[in-house]
């Protein structure tokens, strides 16, 4: 049995005989590395054998009682997370916070940058000019085979490199917003799955 936060333990039942307890609920979502449920996967996680009625019963007794919140969509899917009034997400304040943090590359600033005052941010970007060297290299020894020029030409070198990493860089980037795009557009249907098609 875990231990749960102070706030939700004075406000849970603690009735141990029922076969699906509103501290089972309460555990199963905060063990989950999700923050919405529905009814049906919490039944899945928590206890199989038990009615999908008495974990809508148990859900709402821990509405009730302020624990849960929850959302109803169209289709009247419902689903439902833990309410923590630190947070107006369904998010623990931890997960707000991580979402929050910025990254190295962000806070790293032209001035910083010039005077060598942000060891995390100059690793990161030195990390990632090894990376895109790598690709480079790749590249190289790919396009003689498909492209009889170079992607770029000039007759300073600096530059034909430049324009090389500039041009890479950008198809990279088209390419993660087109990826995004289109798991975007698949979410939506996927969450709408059971769990035992969707893991498939």
């Amino acid at each position: 049995m875990s231990t749960l936060p102070p706030r939700i333990e004075k406000r849970i039942e603690h009735n141990i005989d029922k076969k699906l307890t509103q501290r089972h609920v309460v555990e199963t979502m905060l063990e989950a590395e999700r923050p919405y449920f529905s009814a049906e996967q919490i039944r899945a996680r928590a206890r199989p054998e038990v009615s999908k009625e008495t974990v809508r019963l148990r859900l709402n007794g821990l509405r009730e009682r302020d624990v849960i919140a929850d959302d109803t969509y169209p289709e009247s899917i419902t689903l439902y997370y833990i309410n923590h009034p630190e947070s107006s997400w369904p998010l623990s304040p931890e997960g707000k916070d991580a979402l929050a943090f910025k990254s190295p590359l962000e806070t790293l600033s032209v001035s910083d940058f010039l005077r060598l005052r942000n060891p995390a941010g100059i690793q990161t970007l030195v990390l990632a000019g090894f990376q895109l060297t790598l690709v480079l290299f790749a590249i190289g020894i790919v396009a003689p085979v498909i492209l009889s020029d170079p992607l770029v030409q000039s007759t300073n070198g600096y530059w034909e490199a430049g324009g090389t990493l500039f041009v890479v860089c950008f198809a990279l980037l088209l390419a993660e917003r087109l990826v995004r795009m289109i798991r975007t557009n698949r979410e939506p249907t996927r969450s709408l799955l059971p769990d035992s098609i969707r893991s498939k």
